[in-house]
């Protein structure tokens, strides 16, 4: 007779093993084109999930894919430490933690300036900067958490997390495109994508698509982005006096995947990995992260971002050019 864990753990199978098969089949699919065809295996898998979008709002499917997205990223990522290590780090140098350190304290700034302009409060002004200067989507539910809660609340939020996708999404496509016409090479172009995508998923899509380089570079940078939500977010905290409804759960400050990118890339740094080990991580994670973009293409709704407010939209498109150009200028200066 089995345990009720074990009970649970089967039905929690059922539930998820058909939208992650199709993740895989998704994934299979933009291998096999991209080694055929030269074309990138990452845009590939966004784009077969984005023909396939209904399949997200299916009953079946839903579930796996709503994991995929989120639980196989993060799983994804975090098995990328295995493929960093401090020197990596140190190889940005002071002048690139610098820029992107700074890049996101201007980015928020400028979203309270150019709030104004758009007749929006100072809500909305956190949230939107917030979300495009750290992590999208995560940044603006860990942020929307600890905002003083009104009738628009969620109205707002839901703004936000949809338009970042979608500009996510669109930034996957061009961004390397404009770093290529810059002429920067496969590092800096990786840490022009990890500085200014908003969203872990595309960031990894737009780094790899470049190359194994630029891909571990721009994951490195966006890693760092991410992790300044937790000082962000206390601060936000502190400004508004802790000020949040009761009973609404807060997200981690620190992303339990970021902790464990960094526990594996410290590891990996010791040098006590054994080079199959980290070759087996790197081969896992490319095959994971493929299978996760993949579901957020699926999960990429047209008629939700249709639906998004045009003044909220510009916002957030003005606070996402000026994070692009800000560090797209501040690499060109540091040569």
């Amino acid at each position: 007779m089995a345990t009720p864990d074990l009970a649970n753990l089967r039905t929690r199978a059922e539930q998820l093993w058909p939208g992650i098969a199709v993740a895989a089949l998704i994934g299979l699919a933009a291998q096999f084109v991209s080694e055929h065809y030269g074309a990138p295996a990452m845009l590939l898998a966004l784009l077969f999930g984005i023909a396939l979008n209904f399949l997200a709002e299916e009953a079946r499917p839903g579930p796996g894919i709503a994991f995929a997205a989120k639980g196989l990223l993060r799983l994804g990522v975090a098995l990328l430490g295995l493929r960093i290590t401090t020197d990596m780090v140190l190889a940005l140098g002071p002048a690139t933690l610098s820029l992107v350190v700074g890049a996101v304290i201007a980015t928020i700034g400028f979203g309270f300036l150019v709030a104004r302009i758009f007749g929006f409060g100072y809500r909305f002004a956190t949230l939107s900067a917030g979300a495009v200067a750290i992590c999208g989507a995560s940044a603006a539910m860990a942020i929307a958490a600890i905002l003083p809660q009104d009738e628009r609340s969620q109205q707002r939020l839901a703004f936000t997390v949809v338009g970042v996708t979608l500009l996510s999404t669109v930034a996957m496509i061009l961004y390397p495109v404009i770093a290529a016409t810059l002429h920067f090479d496969d590092h800096t172009s990786g840490i022009y994508i990890g500085a200014t995508i908003h969203d872990v998923a595309q960031v990894v899509g737009a780094g790899f698509s470049i190359s194994e380089d630029a891909g571990e570079t721009a994951t490195l940078v966006k890693l760092i982005r991410v992790a300044m939500l937790a000082p962000v977010v206390l601060v936000i905290a502190a400004v508004v006096r802790g000020q949040a409804v009761e009973g609404q759960g807060r997200p981690p400050l620190l992303p339990g995947f970021v902790v464990a990118f960094v526990v594996l890339a410290a590891l990996n740094s010791t040098g006590i990995v054994p080079v199959a080990v980290s070759d087996l991580a790197g081969d896992t994670s490319r095959v994971l992260l493929l299978m996760a973009i993949g579901a957020v293409g699926m999960k990429t709704s047209l008629k939700e971002v249709v639906e998004v407010g045009p003044a909220a939209m510009a916002m957030l498109v003005s606070e996402t050019l000026f994070l692009a150009t800000l560090i797209a200028v501040g690499l060109l200066i540091m040569g």
